[in-house]
């Protein structure tokens, strides 16, 4: 299956788009994220889309196994960062399977915290 980053993983490695840092509005106030900042925070994100995944990933993994296109959350500084040269904003994380913590339902209200 193709995917946006012409990168497939390998064995048991997943590829993993974050959830982009967004700027952060109060009431009166929207608060400016310096990029060097947001790359930062974004490197921390945890939770993000699962765009491509390995041939031997989940082998040994029993139910619920994610599936491309599921929401998920991972370990945070897990495996290796990606960016786009195109861009330069869009960020992908190359990790192992078993750094995926869980899935998310996409029927549930996402709380942040």
């Amino acid at each position: 299956m193709k995917n946006s980053w012409g990168i497939y993983p390998t064995e048991y490695k997943v590829l993993i788009e974050p959830d982009e840092m967004a700027e952060v509005a109060g009431r009166e106030k929207i608060l400016f994220i310096p990029d060097n900042v947001r790359d930062k925070l974004s490197i921390a994100k945890v939770k993000g889309v699962l765009i491509a995944i390995g041939g031997n990933s989940f082998d040994d993994w029993k139910e619920p196994i994610p599936k491309v296109g599921d929401k998920v959350y991972f370990a945070k500084y897990a495996g290796i960062r990606l960016v786009k040269e195109a861009d330069r904003t869009k960020v992908a994380v190359l990790c192992n399977d078993k750094d995926i913590c869980a899935i998310l339902d996409p029927d549930i209200e996402e709380i942040d915290g």
